[in-house]
Formats: structure tokens, C-alpha cells, sequence
């Protein structure tokens, strides 16, 4: 039997974020028991902003110099763009980050090879490859910790309902040009690296989730991209909702921090 992901609800955002905070510091903590780098990737969306609360930014625990911060998409647009998943990051945390404190290593996209998508996913993949070893010598890299958002379709990361890109199995990073939700084209880590992630936390919130939410946890054969995530990695997976995302919806395994 799949071991299933655990959900922790909360009854508003301040509260989430609080706890979304604690959670992503113990993951620092037992990442750096064991090496000397705290290795994430963060997508867009709401994430950052829920992430970059005060509980976390001035938590005096976090290690900042030993985290390396990646992206599990990105948009094929300039870092200074307001699409930009750098950028919306750059905004909400790393600038308001204690000054004292020295800045984790972040590896944003190569702007100069904005014009072709595959050099750009290409290029962001060797730049997995030389943090976490050559490719010859691991099969996929392992992240300490994927923060991911849900999209009301279900989509997570740039992997959409139905998209090709889900059956991809051998790159880390692929490239898309037909992204439903726009800007089209943008690059993404594949479903195998998630998947492969220690840990894996999505964040959804708000009512307009309860439907979708509904569909990944109750009916996982229509294989949203989210339900994926959530058989692929199972237990390795927890939720952080709000209480009204998750109202009604069933087959959950409720935990509390």
C-alpha cells in the first residue's frame, strides 16, 4: 500500500506560515547533520511569500550561508521580470534577509540563453550536475527539501495536466513551450527529481483549492500532476493548507507540528 503524504492545516496564513517555518528549519537542521549544505528548490507563485515570514527570516537558527537555493521552474524572461520566480523570491526574501547574516549561494537561470529554452534547461541541469556530483555518478540529484505550489488545475512545478513533459524520465531539467498558463515558455525540474526530493511540502490555500484538492487526494488515477507527486514520493510528502482548502475533502492524513 502507497504510504500517503501528511496535510497540516491551519486556520489562516500567518498561522501556516509559522508553521511552514518550523518545518523548512528542522529540515535545515537534519540536511546539515548529515552534510554541510542545505540544498532547496523553490517555486513561484504564492510559495515565496508564504515562506518568507518573519517566524523564518528572523529565526536566529537559520543557517543562511549553507543553504543553496534553486528553482523548480522558472519563466524564460529576464531576472529583473515581474514573471520572474527569481525575482518574486529576490523581492519577498533574500533582500529582506538580516543584513549580518552572510546570504545562501542562490543559482538563478543563465539570462543570456533566454532565446532557446533547451540551452536553458541544459545549462540549469550542469548547473545541478557540478552541486551535486557529475550525472555519471548519480542518477538524479536529491534534494534536501522541494517547496512546491498547486495550481487550481492540479499543475506543480511547470508539469502540467496531460503534458508530455510528465513521461520524461531521463533529464533533470526539461524545457516547455506550451505552458497553458502564461508566459509559454519556461523551464522545469521533471517529475523523477522531485519525486527523489527527502522532503517535498506543498503549500495551497484558500477555498478556490478545495476542488482541485479534492481531485488529487480523493481520485489519484486521473494523475494530476500534484497526485503524482504525492504516489511518487508518499510519505516524503507533507501539505501545508489552510483549513478552508481542505474543507470537505477526504482520504487526507491529518498531522500537526
Amino acid at each position: 500500500m502507497t504510504k500517503l503524504p501528511t496535510v497540516y492545516s491551519f486556520p489562516n496564513n500567518d498561522k501556516l506560515s509559522s508553521g511552514l517555518a518550523e518545518y523548512v528549519l528542522k529540515a535545515q537542521n537534519l540536511a546539515l547533520s548529515r552534510h554541510t549544505k542545505f540544498r532547496i528548490a523553490v517555486s513561484g507563485g504564492s510559495l515565496p511569500s508564504i515562506l518568507a515570514s518573519p517566524a523564518l527570516i528572523n529565526d536566529p537558527s537559520a543557517q543562511w550561508s549553507k543553504w543553496e537555493i534553486f528553482f523548480a521552474d522558472e519563466r524564460a524572461v529576464p531576472l529583473s521580470h515581474p514573471d520572474s520566480n527569481y525575482g518574486l523570491l529576490k523581492s519577498v526574501l533574500l533582500d529582506k534577509l538580516p543584513k549580518a547574516s552572510d546570504a545562501p549561494k542562490v543559482f538563478p537561470i543563465d539570462e543570456s540563453l533566454l532565446g532557446d529554452t533547451q540551452e536553458l534547461a541544459v545549462a540549469y541541469e550542469k548547473t545541478l550536475v557540478q552541486s551535486f556530483a557529475a550525472k555519471d555518478s548519480v542518477k538524479l540529484p536529491i534534494f534536501d527539501l522541494i517547496l512546491l505550489g498547486c495550481g487550481p488545475d492540479g499543475h506543480t512545478c511547470s508539469l502540467f495536466p496531460k503534458h508530455e513533459l510528465l513521461r520524461e524520465g531521463v533529464a533533470w531539467v526539461a524545457p516547455i513551450e506550451d505552458s497553458p498558463k502564461p508566459p509559454p515558455r519556461r523551464i522545469t525540474l521533471t517529475l523523477p527529481v522531485v519525486t527523489h526530493a527527502i522532503r517535498v511540502v506543498f503549500v495551497a490555500t484558500g477555498a478556490g483549492k478545495k476542488e482541485v484538492l479534492k481531485t488529487i487526494f480523493e481520485k489519484p488515477e486521473e494523475g494530476l500532476p500534484c497526485s503524482l507527486v504525492n504516489v511518487g514520493a508518499g510519505d516524503k510528502v507533507v501539505w501545508f493548507t489552510d483549513d478552508a482548502a481542505i474543507q470537505g475533502v477526504t482520504g487526507l492524513k491529518k498531522g500537526s507540528l
